[in-house]
């Protein structure tokens, strides 16, 4: 086949040179100009999209993982409910609400609330198909949402949590995302927060403390002597191909946030981050299985899992500047914080399913801090700036939102609901109907 096409491509390189020059300058003016940048720009966000959709599935096994086994069905009804009204909101109004252009209803803080449009003519300067954005976008909008559903999981009903996700996709996220992608106030303030260290993971976490907070922790959880009382959760190796599934879609999440793959110095770019975004991954996993080890004498696997993960929300922030090595020390101390603070969380008589609030939150912070250690024109004032704004904002707001839905559609089942398990309560059937614990 090789030899065929260098064949067929000389025969029409012969043809061209038998021409005229009147007809070779008439097919090259035929010829169509091709886009290449607008291509491949186009092609990053569709396989960087697909592969951060595919952390839903990630987030999913998690969870389903981690939870008791009478409650694994709840959390697979949420995680794919949430992803499919996180797609209907941030269509309606995320979108346009998240980049409005020229569409500021106040400048730098609210953008416009129109539903997205996607089709149309390509305009001459196109960078990237607009369908194509709007999809990648939504991936992150349907992630912030996702680290909620863990930390409340096993005492929340089905129905207000879906409520409280529709206001926080359609409104919230995109609002504070806004203040930095949009063009808003802290992009000019000079926050930084390449991928989403601040703007998704410690978003979600600040919504996901204020319902922690608001709901309480799960029945049986603390002791009145103010002992912990751990409940394992029902399948660690679901849990572990959550974890790898979650590793995998971050390429896409940091890697396509690039933003292009047009240039040689794009890819170069791109293939820099992969490199950054796996190395912080590994270095959270192994600072917390030895941390583990040393603190409790064993190798905690769910501690593990939630340094990788710490790790990679660490490195979200700033994942193109630092060297291999950096990347290292920041995911490190990302997955330090997952299990430093777990313990100082339980103290606190606050109940994390998962460990979401210190994975995402406080890894989040740490990320978003240590963008200035590499990156030119960074500081820590700004950073600080960004970081309180958006963690703020996400807390009073989803605080107001929990309270409104406690008030009136009540947030939690039934003491004897939530000890039978949400499963049978609220959706009627069992993931495990042979093994119930």
């Amino acid at each position: 086949m090789k030899n065929l096409k260098l064949t067929l491509g000389g025969a029409a390189l012969a043809t061209l040179t038998a021409m005229p020059l009147w007809a070779q300058d008439a097919a090259a003016e035929a010829a169509p100009v091709v886009n290449n940048a607008f291509i491949f720009n186009t092609l990053l966000f569709l396989i960087g999209g697909f592969l951060v959709f595919w952390m839903a599935a990630g987030f999913a096994m998690l969870e389903a993982g981690l939870v008791r086994s009478k409650n694994v069905s709840m959390q697979l009804t949420k995680n794919i409910a949430l992803f499919a009204i996180a797609s209907i909101m941030y269509w309606l109004v995320g979108y346009n609400l998240m980049y409005p252009g020229d569409a500021w209803t106040i400048a730098g803080w609210i953008g416009g609330f129109t539903p997205a449009v996607i089709k149309g003519d390509i305009a001459p300067d196109a960078a990237y198909a607009v369908g194509s954005d709007f999809f990648f976008q939504l991936m992150f909008c349907a992630t912030t949402a996702s680290i909620v559903s863990g930390t409340l999981a096993e005492r929340i009903k089905l129905w207000p949590f879906l409520a409280f996700t529709v206001v926080l996709t359609g409104f919230m996220y995109p609002i504070e995302a806004s203040w930095q992608w949009g063009g808003g106030w802290l992009s000019a303030a000079g926050f930084n927060d390449f991928a989403g260290s601040t703007l998704v993971h410690a978003a979600g976490g600040a919504a996901a403390l204020a319902g922690a907070l608001i709901l309480g922790p799960r029945i049986g959880k603390f002791g009145k002597d103010g002992r912990v009382h751990p409940m394992p959760g029902s399948n660690l190796p679901l849990a572990t191909l959550g974890t790898f599934v979650l590793w995998l879609g971050w390429f896409g999440f940091n890697g396509a946030s690039q933003l292009a793959l047009g240039t040689e110095a794009d890819a170069n770019a791109v293939a820099v981050i992969f490199a950054n975004t796996n190395m912080a991954a590994a270095a959270g996993a192994v600072a917390a299985m030895i941390l583990t080890q040393l603190m409790y004498k064993k190798v905690d696997l769910t501690m593990l899992l939630n340094g990788a993960l710490a790790g990679l929300v660490a490195i979200t922030a700033g994942p193109l500047d630092p060297t291999l090595f950096g990347a290292i020390w920041i995911g490190a101390i990302g997955g330090i914080i997952a299990v430093v603070v777990v313990p100082l969380l339980d103290k606190a008589k606050i109940d994390d399913v998962v460990g979401a609030i210190p994975v995402h939150l406080v890894a989040g912070f740490w990320g978003t801090m240590a963008v200035p250690f590499y990156t030119e024109g960074a500081s820590f004032g700004a950073q600080i700036l960004g970081f309180s704004a958006v963690a703020g904002f996400m807390f009073v707001v989803s605080a107001v939102v929990w309270a409104i839905l406690k008030a009136t559609m009540g947030l939690r089942p039934t003491e004897e609901d939530e000890i039978m398990g949400l499963d049978k309560a609220e959706l009627g059937l069992e993931a495990y109907p042979e093994f119930r614990a």
